[in-house]
């Protein structure tokens, strides 16, 4: 494999009612809380452009993830066969990214609440885009 060194910096991090990782909804639209995410004072100028009702993709590092998991249990179904964790959302994978589709709801400063969101309180933000949709004729 390639000997490229990186290294990921928390913009932010999310603050939810959601403490503990048992428990929490899978994905967003499975009854999951809207949450605050509070950006480093640092990077408040990148927020600029983002307003109430935009739709973000929300870069999250789940950090209770176990990153020597390969293979899981679909949606933790023991019923099912086991998967390797690139065929599932699983937050145990070897760089455990968590990609979250919000709704902006309010900004105040450096802090966006949105909504819903599946990550747990204390997650690190590593970045933010904006969902993109592709314009009338193309």
């Amino acid at each position: 494999m390639s000997d490229i060194d990186f290294t990921l910096r928390p913009i932010g991090v999310i603050r939810s009612s959601l403490l503990l990782r048992k428990g929490a909804p899978r994905q967003g639209t499975e009854g999951a809380p809207d949450a605050w995410l509070e950006i480093d004072a640092a990077f408040a100028p990148a927020l600029e452009g983002i307003g109430a009702g935009d739709e973000l993709l929300v870069i999250t590092w789940p950090h209770e993830g176990r990153r020597d998991t390969f293979k899981v249990y679909p949606r933790g179904r023991r019923d099912l066969p086991p998967a390797g964790v690139f065929a599932t959302r699983s937050p145990d994978r070897p760089n455990p990214l968590g990609l979250h589709p919000v709704i902006v709801l309010e900004l105040a400063g450096p802090r966006l609440k949105v909504g819903p969101i599946e990550a747990i309180d204390g997650t690190p933000v590593v970045d933010i885009k904006p969902v993109l949709r592709p314009s009338a004729g193309a």
